[in-house]
């Protein structure tokens, strides 16, 4: 089997391209000129806002992991642009050179609605107003509709191996003026890998499927573990559900984390 990984040398794509490598499977990466990547992964320059460079990228692979995103900008055109259409561009030189590639994309928490009454669910309406999240729905839609085997990983909070996110996130949290008791659905880089492994034997086929640990852990919670001050308040919550995410689907297609919590992940020294 012979994997594409895009965004592979971003945040989440750098460290699942290393685990990757690490367990044996055949992988390239469609980088940028200059991009280093792991040893063991064969770097294909090519960029997916240029479609002409996807057929060599594309071409005899059994399956397509799609990261590439755009989210850490003001530039909402830039965000659009690169992950929509730069996801349509990926689906239709799949399309062409791989029709029977098995398609894999990351999706966000972030698309469900902050007002829901439960955790965020698959099959939720979800009517995202950013850029950001609305442009990762009308990814998922064009996936969805393209005739590919496709799946959708909705990924939550994202930690680990040094990433720095846990430790630079309750600042800006407390400066959004998020309640402290609001809790975030979390997932170890490590269990990244456990879930697009699963998703590659075709467990995931034709699904939508939100990804997780065993325990989302509160605002207040994370600028305990990171030593970063955060205003207490007993004030009820607005919205208790955003941020957090259903897991009973991935559960029954057979995910279990092997990073159960955050305090797991502490007490292995894998933040």
């Amino acid at each position: 089997m012979t994997i594409l990984i895009t965004g592979g040398t971003g945040l989440v794509g750098s460290r699942l391209l290393k685990r990757f490598v690490e367990a044996g499977i055949d992988c390239r990466a469609l980088v940028r000129p200059g991009k280093e990547l792991p040893e063991g992964v064969m770097s294909i320059e090519g960029d997916i806002l240029s479609p002409e460079s996807l057929a060599a990228a594309v071409n005899g692979v059994s399956a397509i992991i799609h990261l590439a995103a755009t989210f850490r900008t003001s530039d909402e055109k830039a965000i659009w642009k690169v992950n929509l259409e730069g996801t349509r561009n990926l689906v239709a030189a799949v399309k062409e050179h791989a029709p029977d590639a098995r398609f894999l994309m990351a999706s966000t928490s972030n698309v469900y609605n902050p007002d829901n009454s439960h955790p965020g669910q698959e099959d939720d309406v979800v009517t995202p107003t950013l850029a950001y999240p609305a442009s990762k729905v009308e990814a998922e839609n064009a996936l969805r509709k393209s005739g590919l085997n496709w799946s959708v990983l909705r990924l939550p909070f994202v930690y680990g191996d040094k990433d720095g996110h846990l430790e630079s996130t309750p600042a800006l949290l407390a400066t959004m003026k998020w309640h402290p008791a609001q809790r975030l659905s979390m997932i170890h880089h490590a269990d990244i890998a456990t879930a697009f492994e699963l998703a590659l034997t075709g467990s995931m086929d034709g699904r939508i499927v939100n990804i997780a640990d065993d325990a989302p852990i509160t605002c207040y919670e994370m600028a305990q573990i990171v030593g970063t001050p955060y205003e207490s308040s007993a004030e009820p919550l607005t919205n208790p559900w955003m941020g957090h995410m259903d897991v009973t689907l991935a559960r029954s297609l057979g995910f279990q984390p092997k990073v159960l919590t955050v305090y797991q992940a502490i007490r292995e020294g894998k933040l």
